[in-house]
């Protein structure tokens, strides 16, 4: 401004870049952004069976109708967007190394299994009755992770048989010693649920789980 744009200029005619600058130039010129310019990163991923994209270190979750399909990925410090299409399919805060999981992206039924914590589990159980709550809770006792789709398979019998049903195979499965899904399904299928238990150890075939049960051995 003070210097060099004074000095007379020969592709410009003798004349001063200031001079064309002001006289040409300034009334062309855009107003600067308000926001300083973000540095993005652009990337590309197929979706993974399990709803996730791998973006550097990092997992993140795609809905799942978008599983297999190929998508666009826009990475800044702060965010990650995600296209498809061309269309923005889902928005995550970026994170450098890790997961990020939205359970909104799961199918309905992959939803639904994860509501049903152990919590849920064990207050259902508690509508059915006692024997109910005391299956639920030896089901849960180790591994309730592990074991957890057992107790909500468990408590979910009462949609089809009643709370009633539920509550006596419950306490039959529990005095035969095999407090199971399996069982409990098996005697509510059978309708047996209510037909007294064979008291001879002889003749009983659930006797040796009886007492093992019961003792803690």
């Amino acid at each position: 401004m003070q210097v060099a744009g004074r000095r007379q200029c020969r592709p410009l005619g003798g004349a001063a870049p200031v001079t064309v600058f002001e006289a040409v130039e300034a009334e062309a010129l855009l107003p600067l952004p308000t926001r300083p310019f973000t540095l993005a990163r652009r990337s590309a991923a197929t979706v993974g069976p399990d709803i996730h994209i791998r973006v550097g270190r990092t997992l993140y979750s795609v809905p799942w109708k978008l599983i297999g399909r190929r998508v666009d990925v826009r990475s800044t410090a702060t965010m990650v967007q995600i296209f498809c299409d061309g269309a923005l399919v889902k928005t995550h805060a970026a994170l450098e190394q890790g997961k990020r999981t939205d359970p909104g992206d799961y199918p309905p039924e992959k939803i639904a299994f994860q509501m049903r914590t152990p919590l849920w589990c064990r207050t259902q159980a508690d509508e059915a009755g006692q024997s109910c709550r005391a299956v639920i809770d030896h089901l849960l006792e180790v591994n309730a992770l592990y074991r957890l789709r057992a107790a909500q398979g468990v408590v979910g019998l009462h949609a089809k048989y009643g709370q009633m049903r539920l509550e006596a195979a419950c306490a039959k499965a529990m005095t035969v010693g095999d407090p199971s899904y399996r069982t409990i399904k098996g005697i509510l299928v059978a309708d047996t649920e209510t037909e007294p238990e064979v008291e001879s150890r002889s003749e009983h075939p659930y006797r040796p789980w009886i007492t093992s049960w019961k003792t803690g051995r």
